[in-house]
């Protein structure tokens, strides 16, 4: 496994020449870190280098890993249950760790300048050196080519028909049985939905930020000890904000904003956790409360990350689906898969980036691979169903 893990500093730089065509393209760059490693000396100088590329011999041995951890799989009978108490597992969790397991995700604002509203701006925020903001070690294919002949077009006209027809079952769902006059935030002109918000680790910057604005935001979890947390932080703004307690994958609940109303949704870290039979429909569904020309900013764990190498054989639920010893569950994605579910939730692909950076513990001596999946999609501006249909003002 150290084998693995530890990867000499002069193959991380012949390697790191590679750097992602992000960077080399004429369109903006995405801010995913700047630092790179340019001379092997200075490993250890810094904990994080940035847009690091594997050679196939390391891609390889980490492919080789996950197959040898998956070969044991949880019997069917004990994954069912977990999926059918995942709730009790997160509130453990939380009841554990409190609101102290995660740092605050300050480097949202880079990462994703579309939270903010116009006229917003965020106050010294500290540059990031972990992806995914948290303190522990144990952290948590686009492309599609439409050549071909007539078979070919003929399969994917038929692929497209299944997905539009799966929209409009999700949007027939969810708007049909709702009629409010009134919802919390329904007078901002700017709305923001966190899905999976865990103990706040992303509300309070994005409430700190909002403060004063005319947005509001909307964030739930399906841990009530989780939502609890949040509703007890000293930062916790009732006019800017509104928790509750919610589980994204139950299609019979409602949420309590109209459909077609919300210019952010943010999915960091939380579809991961979801079976993956149940992802696609968990994004056709909030693909319908977008506003046309909204968008879902994404960012996850990525194919052979770290933290999936590290899993023992005997914790494998499916392919690339893993149980952690606390009971809770993650999936390891790669760019295609990402793209695949977006675009047949009917969204447009903005950014859809492999996110790869080599990890020092300085102390150790000890250099890490992580891996995650950063993307954004948006709703397209053609003319749809209107959230005024259905939601009387």
């Amino acid at each position: 496994m150290r084998r693995l893990l530890k990867f000499t500093a002069s193959a991380v730089i012949h390697r790191v020449g590679c750097i992602p065509c992000r960077l080399q393209s004429g369109s903006p760059p995405a801010p995913l870190g700047a630092r790179i490693l340019t001379n092997p000396d200075d490993v250890f100088q810094h904990n994080m280098w940035d847009h690091v590329q594997w050679s196939p011999e390391q891609m390889q041995k980490a492919r080789e890993k996950a197959e040898e951890n998956s070969r044991e799989r949880i019997p069917v009978e004990e994954q069912v249950r977990y999926d059918r108490e995942a709730n009790k597992y997160w509130n453990e969790f939380y009841e554990m760790h409190q609101n102290k397991f995660f740092k605050n995700r300050q480097w949202l604002f880079s990462e994703f300048p579309e939270l903010l509203p116009q006229g917003c701006e965020v106050r010294h925020p500290p540059r990031r050196q972990v992806g995914e903001g948290m303190v522990c070690s144990e952290t948590r294919v686009r492309e599609q080519t439409s050549r071909g002949d007539q078979q070919e077009d003929s399969l994917t006209n038929s692929h497209d028909a299944i997905r539009e027809e799966q929209q409009q079952s999700a949007y027939d769902s969810v708007v049909k049985p709702q009629s409010v006059t009134a919802y919390p935030g329904q007078h901002a002109s700017f709305r923001i939905l966190e899905v999976g918000c865990g103990t706040g680790n992303s509300v309070f910057p994005i409430i700190n930020a909002l403060r004063g604005s005319d947005a509001f935001l909307y964030c739930f979890d399906f841990s009530s000890r989780a939502i609890q947390l949040v509703k007890e932080h000293p930062d916790y703004d009732p006019a800017v904000c509104h928790a509750f307690v919610q589980d994204v994958c139950d299609g019979a609940s409602l949420f309590p904003f109209p459909p077609v109303s919300l210019d952010i949704i943010l999915l960091v870290f939380v579809l991961s956790s979801i079976h993956p039979g149940r992802m696609q429909e968990v994004l056709n569904r909030l693909a319908v409360y977008l506003k046309h020309g909204g968008t879902i900013l994404f960012r996850d764990y990525g194919r052979y990350d770290l933290s999936q190498l590290r899993f023992k054989r005997g914790q494998c639920l499916s392919e690339n689906f893993y149980m952690r010893q606390d009971g809770t569950c993650v999936y390891f994605f790669t760019k295609d898969e990402v793209s695949q579910l977006f675009n047949d939730a009917g969204l447009e692909e903005v950014q859809n980036l492999e996110d790869r950076r080599l990890q020092v513990n300085r102390r150790k001596k000890v250099m890490m691979h992580r891996v995650w999946t950063q993307s954004k999609y948006r709703k397209s501006l053609e003319h749809g169903p209107s959230n005024t249909d259905h939601w009387p003002h």
